[in-house]
């Protein structure tokens, strides 16, 4: 997955997200969703106006422009030089002063001054293999005050991945010009607990072929992980109007907090 030439770290994702890949993903993305997310971050992270927050693989901003709209300061960063570019169109149009970083997370100089949260929002856990989670992790502890809080959400727990594993997907997403076909083929490879698939998208006739890994921890390897970098898991739910983390849900919001 990594190469440590000349320092630097060269993971799929750096790849992955531009075309139709990025496309795919704002297509399967629901506004009011999107919305009742925010505020669900707004309050779980107990931000006031003025609050320096940082949005760990931002995307096209859809959490951070929301969340700058109520007076939030965001520092965003994301790997996407195409939402890149788009989130800062997007900021400037609207004078809300995100200040957008396009850079690996795990290379990226973070801001100097301790932020009063962090969260991070998709399948974005399940990039990093142990090894490069505890720097992940090691980073945004750096980066908060004591205190500060952080949130984390992911479909690719092994208690939501595993009860319910297919080696073979196939989904639409949008409608009549805009439909994207994509076909996920997944092998999951027990001795190092990675699923290693293939992803195609097909559009009007154009196709994107890639290869990803994702790394699959259990919540429990999440805590110690956790632990080791300052930082401590506070509650877990399965959406966001509070319901418990359990055993087969499709996803989890893990609230931790900095260990003062």
């Amino acid at each position: 997955m990594y190469s440590n030439q000349k320092d630097s770290i060269v993971a799929w994702y750096h790849s992955f997200f531009e075309g139709l890949p990025q496309s795919a993903w704002k297509l399967s993305q629901n506004e009011i969703q999107t919305d009742l997310e925010a505020d669900f971050l707004w309050d779980l992270l107990d931000l006031q106006e003025e609050a320096q927050v940082l949005d760990i693989f931002a995307g096209y901003g859809r959490h951070a422009l929301p969340l700058a709209r109520l007076k939030a300061r965001l520092w965003c960063i994301d790997i996407s030089r195409e939402a890149c570019e788009e989130l800062t169109i997007s900021s400037r149009e609207e004078f809300l002063g995100i200040q957008v970083m396009c850079n690996d997370f795990l290379e990226a100089t973070l801001p100097p001054a301790p932020l009063d949260a962090a969260y991070c929002m998709g399948n974005s856990f399940s990039f990093f293999d142990r090894e490069h989670m505890q720097i992940f992790l090691a980073k945004i502890s750096e980066a908060l005050k004591p205190g500060g809080k952080f949130v984390a959400h992911s479909s690719m727990l092994a208690e939501s991945v595993l009860p319910h594993f297919q080696q073979r997907t196939w989904m639409d997403i949008g409608e009549e010009n805009e439909k994207i076909h994509y076909l996920v083929n997944s092998e999951y490879d027990v001795l190092n607990g990675v699923i290693h698939a293939e992803v195609t998208y097909f559009q009007s006739g154009n196709q994107q072929s890639h290869q990803i890994d994702q790394h699959i921890y259990t919540l429990s390897d999440l805590k110690n992980l956790y632990l080791e970098a300052g930082l401590e898991i506070k509650e877990v739910f399965s959406e966001i109007d509070g319901e418990p983390f359990q055993l087969g849900d499709e996803q989890i919001y893990i609230l931790a907090e900095k260990i003062s």
